[in-house]
């Protein structure tokens, strides 16, 4: 299963795909770690691996994934042999270009239980709304935001006295959990693992 990842941040979600892979509970290999942001540390956590990692050109939005970008990007990743793209903490919204050259194989990671909180900062959201419990979600990508078809989810109580940065950790070691774990669902279920 050869993985390219689109992020924005640090990329710990990331990493903990390659974890999995080190650790052979993960059939995979990325090839290429693409980001919109120059200075972003998933570019350097993917250079010190030694994978291909570079800058995808946003013709100077803050936030908006222009066409020529998403085609740009959609190249990069086909030219290095890519199967299923994982967007780890990508603040951008993918639409068609991308879509189609990956047709339901782009995936993206959300901190709740979708379909609630949507959007940013969703862990803020479920505090907010006074909510019980919430958690994290992987789910295939389509042309709205955080509305594709899910594939796994992962439940995480609120409990008492939580900050949205208590909360927003204990959901990310979640994440961190249950990213690799739809990856490997993902590949079963395309027969591109055992």
């Amino acid at each position: 299963m050869v993985l390219g990842v689109l992020g924005s941040g640090s990329g710990s979600n990331m990493q903990a795909i390659l974890d999995a892979i080190d650790a052979g509970s993960l059939d995979a290999r990325v090839a290429l770690v693409l980001s919109d942001c120059p200075g972003a540390w998933i570019l350097e956590r993917a250079r010190q691996r030694g994978i291909e990692a570079g800058v995808i050109d946003c013709r100077g939005f803050r936030t908006k994934f222009p066409e020529e970008a998403q085609v740009e990007t959609a190249v990069r990743l086909k030219d290095a042999g890519v199967e299923f793209v994982c967007l780890a903490g990508f603040l951008r919204l993918v639409k068609r270009p991308l879509l189609d050259a990956f047709p339901g194989r782009i995936l993206n990671i959300h901190p709740a239980l979708l379909p609630a909180f949507p959007g940013l900062e969703s862990w803020k959201q479920a505090l907010d709304a006074g909510v019980a419990e919430t958690g994290c979600t992987v789910h295939l990508v389509d042309e709205g935001m955080d509305t594709g078809p899910i594939l796994l989810q992962e439940r995480v109580p609120v409990l008492p006295g939580d900050s949205p940065e208590s909360l927003h950790a204990r959901i990310q070691a979640a994440e961190h959990r249950l990213y690799p774990a739809a990856l490997t669902y993902l590949s079963a279920r395309s027969g591109n693992g055992s």
